[in-house]
């Protein structure tokens, strides 16, 4: 079997394994994380259920030897729609340092250039300004507003942004 390991500037992604669940599930336990990353109570189960989705391609972010989050593809396949979705988190620690961007941008790279991927979408929540910013840095570009797109930890519906990228517009 070959495992893929992708280099960014400051990140690893390396395919997640089972020994990395319980330091997966303490990032996703934070508040900042919970609030935009939710799942069941159990969140070992929820990274475990990644682990096992065989549509879901799970990486772990490493950051100077030390893992940092998740972030993950999955693929729509019917030819005429192909395409690829990514959904990422880390934990706050880290955040606003790049990381994040650097993650986006290695693993879409490997979706366009090992994958053949010609669009890739994302979708933060429409409040997430941060993680837009993010996002625009690697090249993704704002769709559309989906309304009333996931419930909040409050039970109320908020929105969503869907943002897309064309191979050509990957800043690399």
């Amino acid at each position: 079997m070959v495992v893929t390991v992708l280099r960014g500037v400051s990140v690893v992604l390396r395919p997640t394994a089972p020994d990395d669940v319980p330091a997966l599930a303490a990032i996703r336990a934070t508040p900042e994380v919970r609030a935009r990353w939710r799942g069941e109570d159990d969140l070992g189960a929820d990274v475990a259920a990644d682990l096992a989705d065989p549509d879901v391609h799970p990486f772990t972010v490493e950051h100077e030897g030390r893992v940092v989050g998740m972030i993950q593809w999955y693929a729509e396949e019917e030819p005429d729609y192909r395409h690829a979705g990514i959904d990422i988190f880390l934990a706050p620690t880290v955040h606003g340092r790049g990381l994040g961007c650097d993650a986006v941008r290695t693993l879409a790279r490997h979706l366009i250039d090992d994958h053949g991927h010609h669009r890739l979408v994302i979708d933060p929540a429409a409040d997430n300004t941060a993680a837009i910013r993010c996002y625009e840095k690697a090249g993704f570009r704002p769709v559309g507003i989906m309304r009333q797109y996931e419930r909040g930890t409050d039970g109320t519906w908020h929105d969503g942004l869907l943002m897309d990228l064309l191979a050509a517009e990957l800043v690399r």
